[in-house]
This record gives C-alpha cells, sequence and structure tokens, in this order.
C-alpha cells in the first residue's frame, strides 16, 4: 500500500495544533498551574527575541509563533514521509 500525505493539509494541523498548544502554555502559565511555569520560561528563552511573552498579551504572538513552528516541522515531516514512501 502506498498512501501519501497529503503535505499542506498536514502541516496546517500541525500548526494549529502547535498554536493552541503555545496559548494553552501561556494561560496555564498566568494562572500559576503547577509544572507549566517552568517549560513556558524555558520557551521564552528560545521565542522571547520573537515576540513570546508570558502575559495575556503574549497570548497572539505565542499562537501565531507556534503556529508557524507546527506548519514548518510538520510540513518537512510530510514531506521527508512522502520521499520515502515513495523510495520504498
Amino acid at each position: 500500500m502506498n498512501f501519501k500525505l497529503k503535505t499542506l493539509k498536514f502541516a496546517l494541523a500541525g500548526g494549529i495544533w502547535l498554536g493552541f498548544i503555545f496559548i494553552f502554555l501561556i494561560i496555564f502559565s498566568i494562572l500559576n498551574v503547577p509544572g507549566f511555569v517552568p517549560l513556558s520560561e524555558f520557551i521564552n528563552q528560545i521565542y522571547g527575541p520573537y515576540g513570546f511573552s508570558i502575559s495575556w498579551g503574549g497570548l497572539i504572538m505565542g499562537g501565531i509563533l507556534g503556529f508557524a513552528e507546527g506548519f514548518v516541522q510538520f510540513g518537512i515531516i510530510a514531506l521527508i514521509y512522502n520521499w520515502l514512501n515513495r523510495n520504498s
């Protein structure tokens, strides 16, 4: 069976998923839910220069950055999967 992923749809789904993950991470960090603050501080070290912050204002930028990161990563995964599946 030669299954092929639709790269754009897979990338969009991954972008939406990671965007929501970033949004929930920021919300839970603002509400001081145990375990979320250290993770969001770590992500803030990476994405802080691009506008990510643990605040209500940083929520939108976090969602945008999460979407962009997920879109690129899941798109690359789909391309690699399709390429490997084609050569098998």
